[in-house]
């Protein structure tokens, strides 16, 4: 529909119900060999179906926006095999609980993990960092390998101070290192350590239970699958992430050794513990909560 010259083209409604179709559906059921929906793509589907004889991209993401529809967009989510058992629920109130209550003087609460596969990856030519005139730190792409390192990992969920140890390998050997440090740099007033960590074979084989034996003062919480998120360590691994990992560029792996535990001192300097409270955990479980009602 074309209004006067010089108008913007008007669009019957069918085009925005052809189109709003088309967004709800997969790609493969318009016959388009995509994994996801463009505006451009859209645009070409609706001229190739003969609903239009012409539409811009910029007209089709108009269109969706009074719907808003984004098909471009992906969220992941998790279809668990069987339903949420009350044993999940309460594993995760336990560690709720354990995280938001008050500790007792002789009580150490430890987030425990591995961040895997750390490389060095040393660059071909120098990093060079940031000058003026709008220079930004420029980085060689090209780079060796020269092996990988496990980071072995406790973090402190009251004080945020992190205890760390580099390991070649990742077995119950090197966790029983960690576990060693953990326990010579835990004061002898404190008489119970929780130890939040997955529930792994690495965590708790056969060495690592006679080593627990022999340490009474350790008590293990294990997170339930596919709940990572409620161990803080990990939140923790992000920032180390982000602020000394993103950019990797390392001589060997002493270098990227030294470089990680360097961090480890300056973080702890500055340590602090994340804000976690009930209502955290409330608003990840609420929607599960809620279809169970929904369902029953």
């Amino acid at each position: 529909m074309h209004p006067a010259a010089g108008g913007r083209p008007l669009f019957p409604p069918v085009v925005l119900t052809h189109l709003i179709k088309l967004a709800c559906e997969l790609p493969a059921a318009a016959r388009r060999s995509l994994s996801l929906w463009t505006c451009a793509e859209l645009a070409r589907t609706l001229v190739r179906d003969q609903v239009v004889d012409s539409i811009s991209p910029q007209t089709v993401q108009r269109l969706l926006s009074s719907s808003r529809l984004k098909p471009w967009r992906v969220h992941y989510w998790l279809s668990p095999k069987t339903p949420r058992a009350e044993e999940f629920y309460q594993r995760v109130e336990d560690l709720c609980e354990l995280y938001t209550r008050a500790l007792e003087p002789h009580e150490r609460v430890l987030c425990v993990d591995e961040k895997t596969s750390l490389q060095p990856r040393p660059r071909t030519a120098p990093t060079k960092p940031a000058q003026p005139g709008g220079r930004p730190v420029r980085l060689e792409h090209e780079y060796a390998r020269a092996g990988a390192l496990n980071l072995l990992a406790a973090f402190d969920q009251r004080s945020g101070e992190v205890i760390g140890v580099l390991r070649p390998r990742k077995r119950q050997i090197e966790f029983i290192e960690l576990l060693e440090e953990l326990e010579r740099r835990t004061p002898a007033h404190i008489t119970v350590i929780h130890l939040v960590c997955d529930n792994v074979p690495t965590h708790h084989g056969k060495m690592v239970r006679a080593w627990l034996a022999a340490h009474p003062r350790f008590r293990f919480h294990f997170t339930p699958v596919h709940c990572s998120w409620t161990n803080q360590v990990e939140q923790w691994f992000s920032i180390l992430q982000r602020k000394r990992l993103r950019f990797a560029d390392f001589t060997d792996l002493p270098a990227l050794e030294t470089a990680v535990l360097a961090f480890i001192d300056e973080w702890n300097d500055i340590a602090h513990p994340f804000n976690w409270t009930r209502a955290s955990f409330q608003k990840v479980l609420r929607p599960q909560n809620q279809k169970i009602k929904e369902a029953a």
